[in-house]
């Protein structure tokens, strides 16, 4: 007979799990993103962290593009949004786009997100209800300020993607188009070998050709609308 003494656990003695919903998905799903990028945000992987199925997970979100239009708009809860101040509606609006840049530069999926995905949420929401505040103060009429929402939010999501891009694996991409690039035959390539070194200018410590992108998107939307 054997007499080995054995504890039994029940199940009762594990910790409870938090109750299931569309905001603990949308936060678990954010945190696979955070930590394994793009390739983490996929139903079956969030469904095994929260310990359930992926059928459980269809009762709160239809699929996972609106998954991932949630996981976004969650993300954007870090845009900071300066007080508002008609007077200074065009520091406001660079300020603002800032902020959406640097939160899309911590966590490169959320980039990708951004490039992909349209959110859905009150963050989102909040975002263009600032920025189309902003553009309005300029005095620019209602149709310029929404299409040149657009371009500005484009030119940030883009510029952002390329920068985590270049940042996680494509730094040897990069290096070599440099080098072929600066090294192209003058011959053959006039303009290409007389603007090099512009190619590649610009300090990305000041953000320099960014801010230099948003100046002239924001010029070309102020002089279409005269």
């Amino acid at each position: 007979m054997n007499t080995t003494h054995r504890t039994i656990v029940s199940r009762r003695a594990r910790p409870a799990k938090e109750p299931l919903s569309q905001e603990v998905i949308v936060k678990q799903a954010f945190l696979l993103l955070r930590e394994e990028g793009i390739s983490g945000l996929t139903m079956r992987k969030v469904a095994k962290t929260l310990d359930t199925g992926a059928s459980s997970l269809y009762v709160y979100v239809k699929d996972l593009q609106e998954l991932s239009s949630y996981v976004l708009d969650y993300a954007l809860a870090s845009v900071k949004l300066p007080d508002s101040d008609s007077e200074e509606w065009k520091n406001n609006l660079f300020a603002a786009l800032i902020s959406y840049q640097q939160v899309l530069y911590k966590d490169p999926g959320v980039a990708e997100l951004a490039l992909t995905t349209m959110p859905l949420g009150p963050h989102s929401l909040a975002l263009s209800e600032y920025l189309l505040k902003q553009l309005a103060a300029s005095g620019m009429q209602a149709a310029s300020a929404a299409w040149g929402l657009d371009l500005l939010l484009m030119h940030v999501t883009s510029s952002a993607f390329e920068h985590v891009s270049w940042a996680k694996n494509e730094k040897r991409s990069f290096t070599l188009m440099k080098e072929a690039y600066l090294s192209a035959d003058a011959s053959q390539f006039p303009f290409i070998h007389s603007h090099k070194n512009e190619l590649f200018s610009g300090d990305a410590s000041n953000n320099e050709r960014f801010l230099w992108g948003m100046e002239v998107i924001l010029q070309g939307i102020l002089k279409q609308d005269q």
